[in-house]
């Protein structure tokens, strides 16, 4: 087993080299804080481009079918009901009505989620946490361990971190 450097666990090694391991941990944490930060936007855009294709689609279909299914619709009506075609022609508006109604509910529906996706803001936020933690550490001091307890203590801290 050996330590993210590669040296053997156990081995002291020297502050450069926990630093420079340290540095490299942290670059990581942070190129991993920007992947999950892209990934959650483009869930969000993709809500937002689900919910502007619903909207575009509710529109189009109340523009473009109305004329054509407004009259079969309402000579359908007519030859079914025998009641006057101008009250056909109001019930097949409101049929079409009904079907862009249902279409931009589900646009509203998708806007809301992809206004409440705020992954981002929550991924620069825990960054903003991170970088103000790591600007106010400051080196503990240590005590020297006596030479005979040395071994434990490298081998309790190697436990602990692996």
């Amino acid at each position: 087993m050996s330590a993210p450097d590669g040296s053997p666990v156990g081995a002291e090694r020297s502050i450069g080299q926990l630093f420079a391991s340290a540095t490299t941990e942290m670059s990581a944490l942070v190129h991993d804080e920007i992947a999950l930060a892209k990934a959650q936007l483009k869930q969000d855009v993709k809500r937002g481009a689900t919910s502007g294709g619903a909207f575009s689609l509710a529109g189009a279909v109340l523009v473009f079918s109305l004329p054509m299914l407004n009259f079969a619709l309402a000579y359908g009506i007519r030859t079914w009901s025998d009641w006057n075609l101008a009250v056909c022609f109001l019930l097949s508006f409101a049929a079409n009505v009904l079907v862009a109604g249902g279409l931009a509910l589900i646009g509203v529906v998708f806007a809301k989620k992809a206004k409440k996706g705020q992954g981002a803001q929550k991924v620069a936020a825990s960054m903003k946490e991170t970088a103000g933690v790591l600007q106010n550490a400051k080196p503990h001091p240590r005590q020297e361990l006596p030479r005979d307890r040395a071994p434990e203590a490298i081998e309790a801290v190697a436990r602990s971190t692996s």
